[in-house]
């Protein structure tokens, strides 16, 4: 006989029917009820056994973690808290969990310990619904771009440029780490490793994206990136998820609307598609905040919070307002800000950004046109900026609780204007050769940002560490399972 899912035996309209249910025991009450899970809905469904007619030897295996499979008739609750019951026929249990070693019991874990068994903790009600969002968010990013027409593009993992310029990249190499080949100068030399080059694993998918938007006039990327940046912080991880689109023809303005109107799509998507998983997570948030002081708390609910997002145009603010704004607020005049902003090119931390959204305008922020020295290479510089005071056509969207969760431009398409950043800079222009032909032959103003999906997960989930809402976190010191 052919199992159902809990959720289609939940949503079920006809009961009085003989079904096959298959999952996980959650706990198992007074030798006769069974709480199911298979991981299609966060709901479990109770499984009534006759306990009577069944071997002692059998309920001593129904332990919380066991697979088990029921056959038996869906009928009507008659316990609160669910539509319909199993009255089981026949019970097998599939695979045994000893209760003594099975790590995640049915009482309250810590996140910490959790992280600690992330191959089980996605067996816990708060797990199993964080992914199920993430992999709907996934979807909903797919579905807003295919939707407009954008073609997906997989850009390389392994690269020989460094987009962020930054250089915290992980070195890809096949040269024997106890045995390295040097070249005449005494340095390591690379013509001998795999591609015959010096490589790394990607930070970004940006500047080969943009070389595909300009053929094929709007296309994202979706997959994952690297930083080799050591900072062990609830916002940080080795490993993640970049989402990044690029567009032939958009200037700043459009790239600020195209970044602006995804977020609303793919939330929406979510509160639309996850009911019950969100449901939960807000419950969840309530419970963790009645610990905290009250001037921690969120002053939404995460429901409020998402909707908030959806009824409220994204604020747009120049950096040279947002510093204006800083540099007066009480915070910085009473050096609370662990970072003072004294001066016109400071670069902007977490603090900063999660008071100009949380406390100044109170809704998400769009900050725009940025000074070029804090900034990467490939952003549009202004034409109207005085000397020394340089801004770029840069936008970062800062959301609450999360800091910066999309940052953009719109890209320098003039030849000469780039070559000469790149100079300035020390970017190797042979290395980036294939980049610059795209302002060789026929370039266009064109735009896109990067959007950090974990970040967008955790905003949706209102989880507060980045290592929660991704499978297998990758950080410094730690790379398990």
């Amino acid at each position: 006989m052919r199992h159902t899912k809990v959720k289609d035996l939940l949503n079920s309209t006809t009961t009085l029917q003989e079904v096959n249910a298959k999952g996980w025991v959650r706990t198992f009450r007074n030798n006769q009820f069974i709480a199911l899970n298979d991981g299609s809905t966060i709901n479990n469904i109770q499984c009534v056994v006759d306990f009577e007619n069944t071997p002692e030897e059998t309920l001593k295996r129904i332990t919380t973690g066991a697979s088990v499979s029921v056959i038996g008739t869906l009928v009507e609750s008659k316990g609160a808290g669910q539509k319909y019951e199993i009255q089981v026929n026949k019970l097998e249990i599939l695979g045994d969990s000893d209760a003594e070693k099975f790590p995640m019991q049915p009482k309250k874990h810590s996140l910490e310990f959790l992280r600690e068994n992330a191959h089980l903790r996605v067996r816990t009600n708060a797990f199993g619904a964080i992914m199920r969002v993430r992999s709907v968010l996934s979807y909903a990013v797919h579905k807003y771009f295919q939707d407009k027409g954008f073609v997906y593009v997989n850009t390389p993992i392994i690269t020989g440029a460094d987009a962020e310029g930054a250089g915290e990249m992980f070195q890809v190499t096949s040269l024997p780490l106890d045995n390295l080949p040097k070249n005449e100068e005494g340095n390591i030399d690379f013509k001998k490793d795999f591609f015959g080059k010096h490589t790394n694993l990607t930070v970004s998918g940006q500047l080969e994206g943009e070389t595909f938007a300009m053929a094929l006039g709007q296309i994202y990327t979706f997959g994952p990136t690297f930083r080799a940046e050591n900072s062990n912080t609830s916002r940080h991880l080795a490993e993640f998820w970049m989402i990044e689109p690029e567009v032939a023809f958009n200037d700043l303005d459009d790239n600020m609307d195209l970044a602006e109107d995804f977020i609303q799509y793919v939330i929406k998507y979510a509160l639309d598609n996850c009911k019950d998983d969100l449901a939960f997570l807000e419950g969840r948030l309530l419970e963790e905040e009645k610990s905290k002081p009250q001037a921690e708390r969120s002053e939404m609910a995460l429901l409020e919070k998402l909707n908030f997002v959806l009824e409220n145009n994204f604020k747009r603010v120049s950096y040279t307002e947002a510093i204006d704004i800083l540099r007066d607020s009480t915070p910085n005049k009473k050096k609370k800000f662990q970072y003072l902003i004294n001066e016109w090119g400071a670069d902007l931390q977490s603090e900063h950004e999660r008071f100009l959204v949380e406390k100044h305008f109170k809704c998400p922020v769009i900050l725009y046109d940025y000074p070029a020295n804090i900034k990467a290479f490939y952003m549009r510089l202004n034409d109207n900026t005085e000397p020394g005071r340089e801004t770029v056509r840069a936008m970062d969207i800062l959301f609450p609780g999360i800091g910066e969760i999309v940052g953009g431009s719109e890209r320098e398409e003039r030849y000469d204007v780039l070559v000469e950043k790149m100079e300035k800079l020390g970017i190797d222009k042979e290395e980036l050769y294939w980049y610059l032909d795209t302002r060789r032959f026929g370039s266009a103003t064109h735009a896109g940002f990067g959007l950090g999906f974990e970040r967008l997960v955790l905003f949706v989930t209102g989880m507060t560490n980045i290592r929660d809402v991704i499978p297998f976190p990758r950080t410094p010191g730690s790379a398990e399972f």
